[in-house]
């Protein structure tokens, strides 16, 4: 069988599938069905993270994007109240140059992953680089006092935005 292994078949399926769904993001008409394929996309990405044995990347991907992110881009899209008199109208001249930025931005891409010599290392070797431990190692080792310093940023933002959403009772 071409000497493939089983974790690079996976790769390749959840590889083309990230692809399809976010082609169909693109290309979908209806905003909610993009959303949905957004949200599949995002699986297929997190499938990746864990073919790559980054488990925390993975479940940060699958909460924080494809929960918190997506209900958030899903309600306001159920305001907009989007109807085709309220969109723009694109016409065939931007949809020509739109085609030719995104091919140059993927003669760029490919250019720079080319010379890359990270692609050149194996994917599956006994590296513990997106496991949980090295990065709690690393957050309040190195990394502890800009660790603080975002806690309590977040602190007062949370404090600041139950501030402005209550109401004043006088």
């Amino acid at each position: 069988m071409l000497g493939l292994s089983v974790h690079q078949w996976l790769f390749g399926i959840l590889s083309f599938l990230a692809v399809l769904f976010s082609l169909m993001v693109v290309f979908s008409r209806s905003p909610i069905n993009s959303v949905l394929y957004l949200i599949m996309s995002f699986f297929s990405i997190s499938g990746i993270y864990l073919l790559l044995d980054a488990q925390f990347l993975a479940v940060v991907n699958i909460v924080v994007y494809a929960g918190a992110i997506m209900v958030l881009f899903l309600f306001v899209i159920m305001l907009m109240n989007l109807n085709h008199d309220t969109e723009p109208q694109r016409t065939v001249l931007t949809k020509i140059i739109a085609g030719i930025i995104g091919g140059m931005l993927l003669l760029v891409l490919t250019s720079v992953l080319k010379g890359s010599s990270a692609l050149n290392k194996s994917f599956y070797g006994t590296s513990e680089v997106g496991l949980i431990k090295n990065l709690g190692n690393v957050l309040f080792t190195e990394f502890l006092f800009p660790f603080e310093i975002v806690s309590v940023l977040l602190l007062a933002a949370m404090v600041g935005a139950v501030m402005m959403g209550k109401k004043n009772i006088n």
